[in-house]
Formats: C-alpha cells, structure tokens, sequence
C-alpha cells in the first residue's frame, strides 16, 4: 500500500493549525527550532532534540512543498480534514494487516504450546504511562500524555507524544518525557537537576525572581549543592533580594569552606547594601584563601579606604600592584597616599598608572593634579596638556591655566 502524507502529524509536529501558507510553516519552523534546539537540551538529551528536529524540518519542508503547489499558495482546513481521513483509513488498513498477522502468529503460537509446552515463553506485557514531565522544560509542570505517535520508517522511525501541560498542549519527543509515579517520591537528584534546568530557562528569559523561587525547590532537595547555591546567590542578587543573597551566599561560604569565590561574592553584596564593615571582613575572608588574586587585594584596599583605614588600605593596595597592578588599583593607592599626606608616594602611584595605559585620561589627570602640588610646575603642565589631548575635563584645563599663570617669566637675554 503507498505511504500517503499525513497532514495531520505534520501539523501537530509543528503545532500549527490550518488553514496555513509557506510563510506560516517557515514561522513555525523557527519557533520549533528555537524550542527543541540541541544546544538547549540537557546532558544526555541531544540525541533526542536532534532527532525531533530533523523529523520537524522533514514535516515542514513537506509542507512548504504542498502549500508553493497549492492554489493560492495556502492549504485550506477541508483538504487537511480530507487528508486525514485518508491517512487514517491508511493506518487502519496497515493496523488491519498487522492485527492478522498477529492472530497467525498467535494460532502458530497456541500450536507450538499445545506441541511444545517447554520451550522458552518470554511473556508479553504492556505498560501504559499517562502523567510525565519534560526532562528540557521542566517548568511545564506534570502533563497528562494524550496521544503517541510514530513518524519514518525502518530503522529511523521517530517516536513524539502530545502531552497537555498547564502552559497548552505541547509537541514533545519521546527520548525527553519522563513518566511519573506518583506512588514513590522522586529521587533528589532528579529534583535538583529539574528545578536547575528550570532556573535557568528563566534567567535567560530574564526573569531572575522567578529562577530564585525555582532554585529554593532545588536547594532544599540538596542543601549542600555548591551548584546550586552559587546560582541562587546570583538570582537573588540580580532580582535586588540583596537580604536573601546575603543569606545564601553564607549558606555557599559554608559548605565551600576553603574556596574564595563565595567571599568575593559576599563582598560585593555587603558592599551594595551599604554594609561596608561586613563587606571587607567578607574581602578579608577572600584573600585569606587566594592569596595570589590581585583584583581581590584591591577590592579590599578599596573597602578599608572607605571605613578611612588608611594604614590597612596602603598595604592591600601595594600587595595587589606587586601581584599584578592595574589603572584602578594604581590610583586608588595614590588617594591612600594622598590621605596619608605621602606626596611622593602619591606621583610615583599615578606616574606608573600612566605608564600601564598611555591612552587614559584619567590617570593624566590624577598625574596633573599630583604634580601640581609638587615644584615640578613644567612636568605638571605637559600632563595636563596630555590629559586635554585625550579628553576634555573643565578641572584640568583650569589647573593648566593656573599652572601656567604661575610659571617664572624670564626675560630673554639681551
């Protein structure tokens, strides 16, 4: 018997209803695409997604076909409706052949028990699942499976379902259904991954409030999961819950105990509540276990410059130019000595600030205004003019004028 197209599978492949044109398939090839995208699967589904989209583009190049022949270049709902029938009447006729050549290979089987009665029986049995979850989308919640069905044929035959979630009806392959039975609990890694993979759907959708509430589910199945805690942090902190990320991020410090990376964290929260005394014990904790992180030093010298300890500030920020010094940590160790009234420290900070970015307008100005307070007057005015070479600044322009209405006049000689 000839394969006949089946419209309707087509359809449902693509979550598209009729009537419909070529525009309107190749949209929702770009939407299924977008959905069942291998690169969105999670490990071990790859497979999977793959093969759903290969069977979804063959459903929508046909139908682009069918639609460019068409009249009109659309597909009306009665020529789906037609179509289906027939593709039924197809499968009725394949199922007609099959069921008989069941009942014969149950007539021989009969035979062979009543002839044979010892040979080896591997017993038939089937299973009927009815509620499962989407291992990729994980947020669509318990579904309840209401259809399964078969697309190809031989050895690449593609198994889907449509299950009904809360969200709609949704198109999924087989491979990423996870059947649920309700009479035993899940196991906790299962629910972590779950509500991880939901997380992150959400924050990359933006929507970071909504991935925090999913990670609680997914903390308090494993409360030790380093993974887990580090993106919750990160959820509360980007949804502006800084009381709860401070809250988690001391649950993460504790269970990673000899790692810097929940103190960074931690320093930076403080530092956006306004809690700058928990924020550089935090940046303490921090360079007490990476010693050897530059960027870490700084943030603690800047935090001790703000609680105006001055002493403890000059030594962290000298510990972090020894380490690797930057344009930011230079000048920051030029305002500690500023404070401290060590001039000469001061120039020698903003001077190699100058050197490491040749191009930065700042770090001439800060030069300028340094060597304004010193009695090298023409050193001054060449860095001032450098500055407004790189960018206009009122402050330095004003200094340069007043650096040049105090320069000797000498008259030339006669």
């Amino acid at each position: 018997m000839p394969n006949v197209l089946d419209l309707e599978q087509s359809l449902l492949l693509l979550e598209l209803e009729p009537p419909f044109d070529k525009r309107a398939v190749q949209l929702a090839r770009r939407r299924m695409a977008k959905v069942w995208h291998p690169d969105v699967a999670p490990p071990g589904r790859q497979v999977e997604h793959e093969r759903h989209l290969k069977a979804i583009n063959l459903a929508a190049d046909q139908l682009e076909r069918l639609a460019e022949g068409s009249r009109g270049g659309s597909v009306s709902r009665n020529a789906v409706k037609v179509n289906a029938a027939a593709a039924r009447a197809a499968r009725a006729e394949e199922g007609r052949r099959n069921y008989e050549a069941a009942q014969r290979a149950a007539e021989q089987e009969t035979d062979r028990r009543t002839h044979d009665p010892f040979a080896h029986q591997v017993p038939d049995h089937s299973v009927v699942h009815r509620y499962a979850r989407c291992v990729t989308y994980p947020e669509w919640g318990v579904g309840s499976v209401t259809g399964i069905y078969f697309t190809g044929a031989g050895d690449d035959v593609q198994q889907w379902a449509r299950v009904r979630f809360a969200p709609g009806v949704r198109t999924v392959p087989a491979g990423s259904l996870q059947f649920v039975d309700f009479s035993k609990p899940d196991p906790g890694a299962d629910r972590v991954q779950r509500f991880m993979t939901a997380a992150q759907h959400a924050m990359a959708d933006g929507d970071p409030a909504l991935a925090a509430q999913r990670l609680i589910y997914a903390r308090d199945a494993d409360p030790a999961n380093v993974t887990v805690l580090r993106l919750m942090t990160l959820a509360f902190w980007q949804a502006g819950d800084l009381a709860a990320a401070a809250r988690c991020v001391r649950d993460w410090a504790r269970v990673d105990r000899d790692r810097p990376t929940a103190h960074r964290f931690a320093a930076r929260i403080y530092e956006d509540m306004g809690a700058i005394d928990l924020a550089a014990e935090a940046a303490q904790r921090a360079v007490a276990r990476g010693p050897r992180d530059a960027d870490a030093w700084e943030r603690l010298g800047r935090l001790r410059l703000r609680l105006m300890d001055r002493p403890g500030a000059i030594a962290a920020l000298e510990r972090a130019r020894e380490l690797g010094p930057s344009v930011e940590g230079l000048l920051d160790l030029a305002l500690a000595y500023h404070l401290a009234g060590d001039l000469g420290a001061e120039v020698t900070a903003c001077e190699q600030a100058t050197l490491l970015d040749d191009l930065g307008a700042s770090a001439w100005a800060r030069y300028a205004h340094a060597l304004a307070r010193t009695d090298r007057v023409t050193d001054a005015i060449e860095a001032c003019e450098q500055a407004l070479h790189l960018a206009a600044d009122p402050e330095v322009a004003d200094l340069l004028g007043r650096l040049r209405a105090a320069l000797p006049r000498v008259l030339p000689a006669a």
